[in-house]
């Protein structure tokens, strides 16, 4: 009788020791905020412009932040995680920035019922965390086209590449720089089409 109330003390007492080290998901946030920018005065302005959901890779999508040791391996912390889709914070982030650019008369997410004058299309490439090389840094790829919707032709594409250096080993610091390489590729992205469009 002594052993089984043993057995049983060591049960219980092993369940609440492992109850007590759960470990939850810490969530994250892209934060993007577009530099204000005057509006454009030329009364010329291009049209509306409507703005699909950009495109995301598959291991972007998993929620959880991504991380490479080397060039071909793919890593995933286990509570680290993205509060939202990445592709959809970006695709608002696009938005934002083109509204503040003064280039269109308006832009607008894409719902498949308005009829505006140009799409823009994009796809989020690449935003991992980058442990090889020496020190940690993040990479953010973006690529764009914009299509007339009138004439069918493509009036712009492009694509670019932002590696950002992390100064502190934080998941907090990486995501900080993150969104600091997002809101510049998405800059960059707006500032070629704005040159070839002109």
């Amino acid at each position: 009788m002594k052993i089984k109330i043993f057995v049983i003390a060591c049960l219980v007492l092993l369940t609440v020791s492992c109850i007590g080290k759960i470990r939850y998901p810490e969530y994250y946030t892209l934060e993007l905020a577009p530099n204000p920018r005057a509006a454009a005065a030329d009364p010329q302005r291009l049209g509306t412009l409507a703005v699909r959901p950009f495109v995301t890779p598959e291991y972007l999508r998993q929620g959880r932040i991504v991380y490479r040791e080397a060039p071909d391996e793919v890593g995933f912390y286990e509570y680290h995680r993205w509060a939202a889709d990445p592709g959809a914070a970006i695709t608002t982030g696009v938005i934002e920035t083109f509204r503040s650019s003064g280039l269109f008369s308006s832009v607008v997410p894409y719902d498949g019922h308005a009829k505006p004058e140009y799409l823009l299309s994009g796809r989020l490439e690449r935003m991992d965390e980058i442990d090889y090389g020496g020190g940690v840094s993040v990479e953010v790829k973006l690529s764009a086209q914009v299509v007339n919707l009138r004439t069918g032709a493509t009036l712009w594409g492009g694509d670019v590449a932002e590696t950002s250096r992390v100064e502190k080993r934080t998941l907090e610091s990486v995501v900080a720089e993150m969104s600091n390489a997002v809101q510049t590729a998405i800059d960059r992205l707006m500032a070629d089409m704005a040159r070839h469009l002109a």
